[in-house]
């Protein structure tokens, strides 16, 4: 067979889209039960196989020390044994959810006795394509299989070895408990091109996730000519308004940025209102967090240590510890300081005022809108989905954390006894 790497990339797709559809076809009839049973040997395959993993692991790290990989992305990328037993753990939590395919959305009775339901079934073949982390290679193909899709994953070129190593113990434990060896592909080369022909691949793929930085999410958006579920940006808000518990205020300003400032559910915004009684304390608790502020003279005037802050800071997603900070006179400003600038990601109010929180709760049009509580929960596994696929912030289809449920969609039954329309 000639080297896979000089085959024709759309040839490639193409095949694999096909064997995807084939398998695709097996997972969605397969009970639950032995989908569940599939990736507990999945992930008894991925433990067994850890040797393989962390040596395949080392060559990828090596690799990507001598290419200049920066220490977060080296992060990313480094598997240990505590990683790897965490990846083994998040397939077996997948399979111990509840499988959102057949159930019944809803049912009606016609007056011509026609029986209607909306019952949820899988998208199909859907395509993940993502950077770095060689764990999704994991969470991504239990999450697809679980909710009966086929998978084709196509991971970055720095992890390529850890991610075969990864696909390599998947498909022995699904093949084992009688899964389709062909319900989780990975594209087995690097080229760039093969990412444009996933996002070509019509009719082969139905739905493509993409989950990396913003070069990569922009580029799917911008080429796709199959469904994409993503988001680009997350420029998150928190609005303390003047009702706000000052001491909660303080607490989850400082949680909202600082606990995580690389993931995208941080906080980049924070909004204040002027009828609150003291931002000073917010304000010096991030800066003494470590956190640059930036602010206009009314902001700086607060603290000595806010620099000032220029237009693009208020559309700027910094994934760094860096805080854009602006007075508002009240929720409606804020609303429309939020609607100007948001991604729609995650966008938070703290407030004692149950009549207010309910005016930003409905108003402010975000995938997540959050009341008292710190945007760092803008995460699948906190609310209870298991292992996430990504955050949808399109308003089609599914908006937040997509998990199980959000790769499914419905078909209706109509159960009739012999109607014919007049």
């Amino acid at each position: 067979m000639a080297d896979i790497d000089t085959l024709d990339t759309q040839m490639l797709i193409a095949d694999m889209g096909r064997r995807a559809r084939a398998a695709a076809t097996v997972l969605a009839a397969m009970p639950s039960p032995a989908k569940a049973a599939a990736l507990r040997a999945a992930a008894g395959a991925i433990r067994a196989a850890e040797a393989a993993i962390l040596a395949a692991n080392a060559e990828d790290m090596a690799a990507g020390a001598a290419n200049g990989l920066s220490g977060a992305m080296l992060d990313r990328l480094l598997l240990d044994a505590k990683r790897i037993d965490g990846m083994a753990a998040g397939i077996e939590a997948v399979a111990g959810l509840d499988d959102p395919v057949g159930s019944v959305i809803d049912e009606r009775s016609r007056p011509n006795g026609l029986i209607l339901k909306r019952v949820r079934v899988p998208i199909g073949v859907i395509g993940i394509i993502y950077e770095s982390r060689p764990n999704v290679t994991a969470d991504a193909g239990a999450l697809c299989l679980m909710s009966g899709n086929a998978a084709i994953l196509r991971g970055g070129s720095e992890a390529i070895r850890s991610n075969r190593a990864i696909h390599a113990a998947l498909v022995q434990g699904l093949v084992a408990a009688g899964a389709p060896a062909d319900a989780i592909q990975l594209v087995p080369i690097t080229d760039r091109a093969a990412v444009g022909a996933m996002l070509t691949a019509e009719g082969l793929i139905d739905m493509v996730v993409p989950r990396g930085g913003k070069g990569l999410v922009a580029r799917v958006q911008a080429e796709a000519r199959v469904p994409v579920l993503a988001h680009l940006d997350g420029i998150n808000h928190t609005y303390v308004d003047r009702a706000a518990d000052p001491a909660m205020a303080e607490r989850l300003a400082v949680n909202a940025k600082m606990r995580r400032t690389g993931i995208c559910g941080s906080t980049e915004t924070l909004l204040i209102d002027r009828g609150f009684a003291d931002p000073g304390p917010i304000l010096a608790a991030l800066a003494e967090a470590g956190c640059e502020l930036r602010g206009d003279a009314q902001v700086q005037a607060l603290d000595a240590r806010v620099q000032p802050v220029a237009d693009e800071d208020w559309d700027t997603e910094y994934l760094d510890a860096i805080l854009s900070v602006k007075l508002v006179d009240g929720v409606e400003e804020a609303m429309a300081h939020i609607a100007a600038h948001s991604s729609h990601h995650t966008d938070a109010i703290l407030t004692e005022d149950a009549d207010t929180a309910s005016r930003f709760l409905n108003g402010v049009d975000s995938a997540i809108v959050m009341w008292n509580a710190s945007t760092q929960f803008a995460d699948g596994g906190e609310f209870g989905l298991g292992a996430e696929i990504g955050i949808s912030t399109g308003r089609l289809h599914a908006r937040g954390p997509v998990a199980l449920e959000g790769l499914t969609t419905y078909k209706w039954l109509v159960l009739g006894t012999g109607q014919a329309r007049p």
